[in-house]
């Protein structure tokens, strides 16, 4: 589309093609000042054009939307809404663990009746002032998933975790999904980027330590069968119907696991 509006840029360009041109150059047809109304309305029309039509500014704005890395933590935070239809009382006190996540605690600390904290899994030097505040109120810390976190059995209702898991090795996720499921006494619900989503550029990898793996759906449920992880039914039945109403679309793959108990 974009393509189309160049072309037609550097057909105004050439000599001769310009639709008014020969008012320009016809001195004995028309007055100067019928020329330079003419060519004040061939810009007009041409302006109008760029801008209504698939146009370069809307072009450019639809890459983006494309080539930019995808996040599923901004699709926790879309989610929330029909989370606490799926789990209820399940959302009473919500640990997040992922990048960015004092944005999905601030979101989650909005709502009635929930209490929220959340494990940053990478630095957080470049955070903002709101966010330093939640780490010294202890609502937010940092903690290496790839070993035991640092909280008992059950420590909360339910547990959220998304853009984190993506980058771990199996060798890490054997040891890090079961413990997620150790912290959580209703469930866990798991955010996975889909097979071809782009992720972490190569600049950020120095803080991710590796590109991210997205695994099919098949190779998740493999997993969690050699892990002993059981879908959690009840909610994720709950939290399909919400899908199949329309009330959400997920545009990352979402899977409700039951607690270790």
């Amino acid at each position: 589309m974009a393509r189309r509006q160049v072309g037609s840029t550097r057909r105004v360009g050439d000599g001769g093609s310009f639709p008014f041109a020969g008012a320009l150059h016809s001195k004995s047809r028309s007055s100067p000042l019928l020329s330079i109304c003419l060519v004040l309305v061939g810009a007009c029309l041409l302006i109008g054009y760029a801008y209504s039509g698939p146009g370069i500014f809307k072009s450019v704005k639809d890459v983006s939307k494309v080539t930019g890395d995808y996040s599923c933590t901004a699709e926790v935070q879309r989610a929330i809404p029909v989370l606490k239809k799926a789990y209820g009382d399940g959302m009473r006190k919500v640990l997040h663990v992922g990048p960015d996540t004092c944005t999905v605690v601030s979101s989650l600390l909005k709502e009635e009746e929930t209490e929220a904290w959340g494990v940053e899994p990478y630095d957080i030097e470049d955070a903002d002032s709101h966010c330093k505040g939640l780490v010294s109120k202890g609502l937010v810390r940092v903690a290496d998933i790839k070993f035991q976190l640092p909280y008992r059995a059950k420590s909360f209702s339910l547990v959220i975790v998304s853009d984190a898991l993506d980058y771990l090795s199996p060798k890490y996720l054997n040891k890090t999904v079961p413990e997620l499921a150790r912290v959580a006494s209703d469930g866990v619900v798991l955010f996975a980027g889909l097979p071809g989503q782009q992720r972490a550029k190569v600049a950020e990898l120095s803080k991710f330590g590796r590109p991210a793996k997205m695994r099919s759906s098949s190779w998740w449920n493999r997993f969690f069968v050699q892990t002993n992880l059981e879908e959690n039914e009840t909610p994720s039945k709950k939290f399909e119907q919400a899908v199949s109403k329309g009330l959400y679309k997920p545009a990352c793959q979402v899977f409700h696991l039951k607690p270790l108990h």
